[in-house]
């Protein structure tokens, strides 16, 4: 005689883990991702030798309290229609940083430049 043995059923698998991992993953890369750049600056790195222009350059000096473009005291606000005027369509701006001058007042610099018609150059 033989025994018959009832066929072993097989547990249903559970897709509940796979689903969490697969979403935490999810999360994960949409956080770490960037999507868009919003807030990107050109900075064009100085050339070595000589000066390319023949006009002089329009110095600004940044300081953590003020601002000054040849040695006159600027608002942020209107240094852009101050020095379209010094330094023409194809000019050179130069900004010297001073001491404790942090990112921060550099960025909101550059962004009141953006878009000039004149070259910008950031020394050490």
């Amino acid at each position: 005689m033989t025994e018959l043995v009832a066929p072993r059923r097989r547990s249903a698998l559970s897709l509940t883990s796979l689903i969490d991992v697969i979403f935490l993953l999810l999360l994960f890369f949409m956080l770490t991702s960037t999507f868009t750049r919003l807030g990107e600056l050109d900075l064009t790195p100085g050339a070595p030798g000589g000066s390319q222009g023949q006009a002089a350059p329009v110095f600004v000096q940044l300081a953590p309290g003020d601002l000054r473009v040849n040695a006159e005291t600027v608002p942020l606000d209107g240094l852009a229609r101050h020095l379209t005027p010094l330094a023409g369509e194809d000019g050179m701006v130069l900004i010297a940083l001073g001491e404790g001058v942090d990112a921060q007042r550099l960025v909101d610099v550059l962004a009141a430049l953006r878009g000039a018609a004149f070259r910008i150059r950031v020394l050490p």
